[in-house]
């Protein structure tokens, strides 16, 4: 268990913003948390607080968004007119929806800018009320600025729909419609009415979809025509990973008495795929994360990569065919030593063992050996004396010598190029 932070998929949700006790406290609703956690997820809180727009990255990895909860977005990032209400009706608005009408544009940079890194690297997404809305606006789309002036009040009684009612938050219930072949049908279809196709759903909000983005379907629609639920259809595969969708009603909150007993056993769907989505995302991105890549060397590397692959290669050839003083007169002679090192293997313990031996015959094997106890004594002398110093002083110690090892390698190129040079003068 203590290891299941590190292992169960992440999705970020965003705080909203409110006053207690004269100071600023960020909360997201339980219900949300609750859901994500049931379904296999870990859900991480992102405070919205100045900046955290520019330090997304820190939060990565990130297999999942939830939106949702919030004031109205800021009207300039969606509204390319001036609006047609008048400055009676506005402050009317601001007036009735004082709660959501105090806009929040930290929290719509964080939003926005989570919504679209969503698109661009298909992460799932669900949106809840504002979530679906910052997810439309995302994409271009538009919204009613207020649904009873833009909307409800222009149709006939029969058709105008009640989408928020403050004395009764939890209880109150609208109908909306279920298109069909739609996500929302194949989790609602055991609670729809025959021919009807509708259900009552809780919802919340003063405004809503407009111009729902080109990319996006409708999933359900309210008797007014607001359109209450819509999704990417080609972004739609729980089981791929594939999740992109808005719901502007609370399905969450469609329960009796804050018991787990929903209002229809559809209700939870939302959550349970979407969290089904963000576990397949973050396989594939574990499974991706985990094939090496090809290294990529600059010019100045790769020529250096060349002249060693040649030294190894003469060395090589030396030690196989045993000409001390002689070089190769054919490159496909070098091929054997090249292959050797470019494979990047370790050697095995007969290969290091044959290595020695030739070193030895070289050189002379007994003078080799005698070196090889010497030099297991210098060893095992330095090593006694180290283990009794502390932190800092093997600390200086490894900083001298790693700067005495890059004199050595600087040099050591240097001869070796000179060598390498001369060799090519001789063939």
């Amino acid at each position: 268990m203590e290891n299941l932070s590190q292992v169960l998929p992440r999705v970020l949700v965003v705080s909203r913003r409110t006053i207690r006790k004269n100071k600023f406290v960020d909360f997201v609703g339980e219900y949300h948390l609750d859901l994500i956690v049931r379904y296999g997820c870990v859900p991480v809180i992102v405070p919205r607080v100045t900046g955290v727009h520019m330090l997304l990255e820190s939060f990565k990895p990130i297999h999942g968004v939830l939106l949702c909860e919030g004031e109205d977005i800021d009207p300039s990032l969606y509204e390319s007119e001036i609006s047609s209400l008048s400055p009676e009706e506005l402050q009317e608005i601001r007036e009735t929806h004082a709660s959501d009408t105090s806009i929040d544009r930290e929290k719509d940079s964080i939003e926005l800018a989570l919504a679209k890194l969503c698109l661009e690297q298909n992460i799932p997404y669900l949106g809840i009320c504002r979530g679906s809305q910052i997810l439309n606006v995302a994409c271009d789309g538009t919204l009613y600025l207020d649904l009873e002036k833009e909307l409800t009040n222009k149709l006939p009684e029969e058709r105008r729909t009640r989408h928020i009612d403050y004395d009764n938050y939890d209880e109150h219930r609208h109908v909306v419609r279920i298109v069909e072949n739609s996500p929302l049908h194949s989790w609602f279809k055991d609670s729809l009415d025959g021919e009807y196709m509708e259900i009552l759903v809780n919802s919340y909000h003063h405004q809503g979809v407009k111009k729902l983005a080109q990319r996006f379907v409708p999933m359900a629609f309210a008797s007014d025509g607001l359109i209450e639920g819509f999704y990417d259809p080609d972004t739609y595969n729980p089981e791929e990973g594939k999740f992109i969708m808005g719901l502007q009603f609370h399905p969450e909150r469609m329960r009796s008495n804050d018991l787990d007993e929903f209002d229809y056993p559809g209700c939870p769907a939302a959550y349970q795929e979407f969290a089904k989505a963000v576990i397949a995302y973050q396989k594939k991105l574990s499974s991706s994360m985990s094939v090496p890549k090809t290294l990529v060397l600059d010019g100045e590397m790769e020529s250096k990569r060349k002249i060693l692959v040649r030294c190894f290669s003469l060395a090589r050839y030396m030690y196989t065919k045993g000409a001390t003083g002689k070089n190769p007169s054919k490159v496909s002679e070098l091929e054997v030593g090249a292959e050797f090192l470019e494979s990047n293997t370790a050697l095995s313990t007969e290969q290091e063992t044959r290595l020695k031996e030739m070193g030895a015959t070289v050189r002379n094997g007994g003078s080799y050996m005698k070196k090889l106890k010497v030099d297991e004594e210098k060893q095992r002398i330095v090593r006694n004396m180290m283990n009794k110093m502390n932190i800092e002083q093997l600390s200086e110690i490894m900083a001298f010598y790693h700067l005495i090892g890059n004199i050595c390698g600087e040099l050591l190129e240097q001869r070796l190029r000179g060598n390498v040079n001369e060799c090519f003068k001789d063939m």
